[in-house]
């Protein structure tokens, strides 16, 4: 049997010694040490279960951040009745099936992509020159789903930075459709749901932002070809990577457009953001070494995806985000794959629960008049709501300093100590740097370190109990998201 006293007495020494040991951790700049902002909690016997609690570290505890002045009034000017118009709109024109006609004014695929150009021209048109639209087109070859040489046009509204234009956040939609016979290019195709409602987001934003001036450039797109094989979107990648455009975030709106699932339950306030881990573009080597760092859970995609989390604030966009640590749903694909291929970080939007059989067969269309209940199909407030979380994240990523680049980690000496190091941005207003830290076992950054301007940073934290990141700070509190350090090159 246990001594009572003796057990009293080895508790209380724990608590000690942990309290102790937390006290002398604290971040260093250099050979200069940064006092501990927060100290250990006390422990008590119950607190090893579970054993995802842990004490505080060096740092304060993370905070998500807040909407500044500006974001505020985009996310109120977002007007959910604009979205519903333009999705109805898309509807009335019976299929927007890539396959179907081109040059009918009235029916098919090429009017819709006439009709969204002349939209996003209107909105340029407010912008005094900083917002451009262009129809950028390929014939694509006899392949899968392409039964003949068919034109991919994408319509592409085009928001150039003030201070970093060659820095690019893109968002899309795709505007073909398709019934559950997906070479039935004939056939009624309204896709309202999918994917009417991610170009209803994207424009919705074009629209709103035309007025504004980011510090970097945004691109708002609906893209063609998706349902036939992502076509549209791995051409507009293509397309930004051969132009050496700086691409450091995308997001693809895919079935936005639904908070009711095929159970008949609904969720007015989640929306799912898929993201990858290792990245498809990531060479064998580096991606072995991810693993063996424990990296498989900090891909750009990732940090990305954390990002929304700590900008998406739920009482400013009355919606929540889930993140999703996958590619994508079962069976399912989306445009953020090309973009990934390519190298660049992407993650998807969709609706928290499908009704698939509505995706493809949601509403009838006889010479332009709607049959059936769109409304039930779309709930138009939902993607208002959508919408905003998407605005909080694009505009607070192209108002931010950019991703830092070359994070380094020194693992070349044992030692408990952690060495970061990274290049300098070359951000206007560039403030300084911030490390980020986590349990390896927790999805989300839990604490920050500020370092100041530096490219270095000690921190008394062991490298091999953590997950750690660098991110940047601008003068006015904008933070990027973080970037997972590799190994620093011998």
């Amino acid at each position: 049997m246990n001594d009572p006293q003796q057990t009293r007495r080895s508790a209380a020494s724990r608590r000690a010694f942990l309290t102790g040991s937390a006290a002398v951790a604290a971040g260093a700049v250099g050979s200069q040490l940064l006092p501990a902002t927060a100290n250990a909690e006390d422990w008590d016997d119950d607190d090893y279960v579970p054993s995802t609690h842990w004490p505080s570290g060096p740092g304060a505890r993370i905070r998500p951040q807040r909407p500044d002045r500006e974001l505020r009034a985009i996310l109120a000017e977002i007007d959910e009745d604009r979205i519903e118009a333009t999705i109805r709109k898309l509807v009335s024109f019976g299929t927007r099936h890539t396959l179907s006609s081109q040059t009918d004014p009235h029916r098919g695929i090429g009017a819709a992509r006439d009709w969204i150009a002349a939209e996003l021209r209107r909105y340029a048109a407010r912008s005094g020159g900083r917002m451009t639209v262009t129809v950028p087109s390929y014939i694509q070859q006899p392949a899968s789903r392409i039964p003949t040489p068919t034109r991919i046009s994408n319509v592409v509204a085009t928001l150039r930075g003030s201070t970093d234009p060659n820095r690019v956040y893109v968002v899309t939609g795709h505007y073909d459709s398709r019934v559950t016979d997906v070479m039935d290019f004939t056939s009624d195709a309204p896709g309202a749901d999918d994917d009417a409602s991610g170009v209803a987001v994207s424009m919705e934003l074009a629209r709103v932002m035309a007025t504004r001036r980011p510090q970097a450039t945004i691109i708002f797109a609906a893209v063609a070809g998706e349902e036939q094989g992502l076509y549209g979107s791995t051409f507009l990648a293509q397309q930004l990577k051969d132009a050496g455009a700086d691409v450091q975030g995308m997001f693809t709106n895919d079935i936005v457009g639904s908070s009711r699932g095929d159970d008949g339950t609904r969720d007015r306030r989640s929306v799912r953001l898929f993201a990858q881990g290792i990245p498809p573009s990531e060479d064998p080597v580096t991606a072995a070494t991810r693993l063996s760092i424990g990296g498989e859970n900090d891909s750009p995609a990732r940090e990305l995806a954390r990002f929304v989390t700590e900008v998406a604030d739920p009482h400013a966009t009355h919606a929540r985000v889930r993140v999703i640590y996958r590619l994508d749903r079962y069976l399912r694909g989306g445009d953020h794959r090309p973009f990934l291929q390519q190298g660049f970080p992407a993650a998807r939007f969709t609706e928290p629960r499908e009704n698939f059989a509505h995706q493809h067969q949601d509403v009838r269309v006889e010479n332009g008049v709607q049959f059936g209940d769109l409304p039930r199909f779309c709930d138009f407030g939902y993607i208002a709501r959508v919408a905003k979380t998407n605005a909080a994240a694009l505009w607070s990523l192209a108002q931010g300093p950019g991703t830092p680049k070359n994070v380094y980690i020194d693992a070349t000496v044992l030692t408990n100590d952690t060495v970061l190091l990274w290049s300098r941005g070359t951000d206007a207003d560039l403030a300084g740097y911030e490390v980020v830290w986590r349990p390896t076992t927790a999805p989300f950054w839990t604490h920050v370190i500020k370092v100041g301007d530096t490219t270095q940073a000690t921190i008394k934290l062991s490298k091999d109990n953590v997950i750690f990141g660098v991110r940047a700070v601008d003068r006015t509190g904008h933070r990027s998201p973080a970037t997972f350090p590799f190994p620093k090159p011998t």
